[in-house]
């Protein structure tokens, strides 16, 4: 049985990984951009940083964050916070269809 659910897992991220993630459209990143709003407030050391955002979209049209690549945890919680699960006004393509989305984010 071990074996059983270990290969199943082995399939299941072998497709995840499989699946080339795609940049979204300008009409699905405003409304990201839109959602992460103006007054965000990131704890790192640089004027500017740049963060890729890998995500999907469920069949209710919410934002499914699957990862960053945030310098430390806390702008990546906010991240998280701002987007999971958040409505957007777009239908994917393809069901599991991942997007990256790359930021620049200002530190004021």
């Amino acid at each position: 049985m071990k074996k059983l659910i270990i290969v199943a897992v082995a399939l299941f991220t072998l497709n995840i990984s499989a699946a080339e993630p795609i940049e979204p459209n300008k009409s699905l990143r405003s409304e990201i951009v839109s959602l992460l709003g103006d007054n965000l407030t990131f704890d790192f050391d640089q004027n500017e940083i740049s963060i890729e955002v890998l995500f999907t979209v469920n069949r209710n049209g919410e934002l499914i964050i699957i990862s960053t690549d945030a310098p430390n945890e806390k702008t990546e919680s906010l991240i998280k916070e701002k987007l999971n699960y958040k409505k957007v006004d777009f239908k994917a393509n393809k069901p599991g269809e991942m997007f990256l989305l790359p930021l620049k984010i200002k530190n004021s």
